[in-house]
């Protein structure tokens, strides 16, 4: 049953137009109210291990902070204060934790306050101080200028590193999507009915299929090399032995029994001996897909992997090479989705000498084949970290 309307506010990843773009697929409505800001409505306790874009995610409080802080049960108070008002600084936050602080002493309650280095606390001292909204006594507040919010999950940022470091098969060479920017591929196709079917035709070592797995959908993988394929399913099957131990913290309960919701489109779904992910051999530019497929979520051939940035005839070459598999790709794939399937795709973008990125600029293209581009992807919505030579460039599409 889900929550009463409330106004939810969440603190942007370093992306900020890609975690914006996250939130609007999920709950629509969003407003950026400053570059790391932005409040939406909603009826759903939004979760935040299932935003990959968002460090924080926190609720609007209707009375003071200390009106707040003084209804919490009896016992030792953990406060922290992240200030975004405008005129913000280190000074003005500790100013208002340690003025809170001193009015409920003289009540008799205990109260540690938790510093930071600046005008907010950073995610790791959030989540190492047990800010995260699953204390009631361990407590941090958002100051805006359109008022307080207290914090009601921190990114977990430890639970992102044991599933990707820990997985046991890796392989640098062709590249390591990050889970968060996997997540957020997903989330781009907007609100899926739990065990819907999500497709990553070029699923490398499954990272794409482990978050849909855990956010509660069946993962459905393929891609044009064995051993990638063989890779996805010793970490899936490690992900299932493991998630609950690994995870089940992190995600509530997604976890709690993985692999194990059933499904009403009579494909054969996981029992104790079933697995619910579905893996191939195959070539994207020509495989035929089972059916049903719900959802695709994917990074695209990225190409060539660059120490310096190219030259003009190397990114001619690259642009080529690429636009060829892509384009063959979404070509192959219009005919075997309903009208309405939700495609997110990462492509290649190339750094150049003036510090922009060359984009592959294939979305007329990919319109003229049945496909319904976002505006918000046409402006382009570039996930890189700064200086790297080859970015993605997400691009979001509906079949029409």
């Amino acid at each position: 049953m889900g929550a009463l309307m409330s106004r939810y506010l969440a603190v942007l990843g370093r992306q900020a137009e890609i975690s914006s773009a996250e939130l609007e697929a999920v709950f629509g409505g969003v407003r950026q109210v400053s570059r790391g800001l932005a409040v939406f409505d909603s009826d759903i306790l939004p979760e935040i291990a299932r935003l990959g874009g968002s460090l924080k995610l926190a609720v609007r409080i209707p009375v003071t902070p200390l009106e707040y802080l003084s209804d919490i049960e009896s016992g030792k108070i953990t406060l922290g204060v992240s200030d975004y008002s405008k005129k913000a600084s280190r000074k003005t936050a500790m100013m208002e934790a340690l003025k809170l602080k001193k009015i409920l002493v003289r009540h008799g309650r205990s109260v540690r306050v938790v510093e930071g280095n600046g005008a907010v606390l950073s995610t790791a001292t959030s989540l190492h101080n047990g800010l995260s909204g699953r204390n009631p006594r361990k407590v941090e507040l958002i100051k805006t200028d359109e008022g307080w919010y207290r914090v009601i999950g921190v990114q977990d940022i430890d639970a992102y590193a044991r599933r990707d470091q820990a997985r046991p098969a890796r392989d640098a060479r062709v590249g390591m999507l990050p889970p968060k920017l996997a997540q957020i591929l997903i989330n781009l196709c907007g609100v899926l009915p739990e065990g819907s079917v999500v497709l990553d035709p070029f699923c490398g070592t499954g990272v794409v299929l482990q978050e849909a797995l855990l956010m509660g959908y069946f993962a459905y993988g393929t891609d044009i090399s064995e051993r990638m394929i063989e890779y996805s399913e010793k970490n899936l099957k490690w992900l299932l032995s493991n998630s609950k131990r690994l995870f089940s913290g992190h995600f509530g309960g997604c976890c709690r029994e993985l692999g194990r919701s059933p499904r009403e489109d009579g494909r054969e779904r996981p029992g104790p001996e079933k697995t619910p992910f579905e893996l191939a051999q195959g070539d994207a530019t020509s495989h035929q897909w089972q059916q049903p497929i719900n959802a695709v979520a994917c990074e695209g051939y990225l190409g060539k992997p660059f120490s310096k940035v190219p030259t003009e005839m190397e990114v001619k070459e690259q642009k080529q090479e690429c636009g060829a598999i892509i384009m063959g790709f979404l070509k192959n794939l219009v005919g075997q989705i309903e009208p309405g399937t939700p495609v997110t795709i990462a492509i290649p973008a190339w750094l150049r000498e003036s510090g922009e990125y060359e984009r592959l600029e294939i979305l007329d293209l990919i319109d003229e084949l049945g496909y319904n581009v976002n505006n918000k992807s046409r402006e382009g919505l570039l996930y890189c970290r700064e200086g790297q030579i080859v970015a993605r460039d997400i691009i979001i599409l509906r079949k029409k």
